[in-house]
């Protein structure tokens, strides 16, 4: 079975939004609202894919990562190993580089059904945060 690492950005502003895009029409799990992220690869760490993923989709030059969470979901054809960073320190304005639909949405706002399910416990996490806060 196909075993993918990913990085993941978790792009939260001083407002405690957090930045989100649109999966495209032809990729898997398409029209979910996803972090921006992608694979790791080979002889990268973690932290440098994440840094070169979201130059790529969204423009900005990461400053400083804090890993959240590292999650292991298994789809019917793969396993999929997702490394959540925390992004609050970048240079730069993130857009939806690659034309992606882009959004901020208030932490607290954040929506389950509007993730692709690997995501549903970190989505968990963030909105329990806001809310202790």
């Amino acid at each position: 079975m196909k075993h993918l690492n990913i990085a993941v950005g978790i792009i939260r502003n001083p407002q405690q939004e957090i930045f989100i895009t649109r999966r495209a029409a032809d990729s898997h799990m398409a029209g979910f609202w996803e972090f921006p992220g992608g694979k790791i690869e080979q002889g990268e760490t973690p932290e440098q894919a994440l840094g070169r993923e979201l130059l790529e989709e969204t423009g900005i030059h990461t400053n400083q990562v804090r890993l959240l969470d590292v999650l292991e979901h298994r789809f019917t054809d793969r396993i999929v190993t997702l490394n959540f960073y925390l992004v609050e320190d970048w240079a730069g304005e993130p857009y939806g580089r690659e034309g992606q639909p882009m959004r901020w949405v208030k932490q607290a706002d954040l929506r389950e059904e509007e993730f692709p399910e690997a995501n549903v416990s970190i989505i968990k996490l963030l909105v329990a945060q806001a809310s202790a806060a």
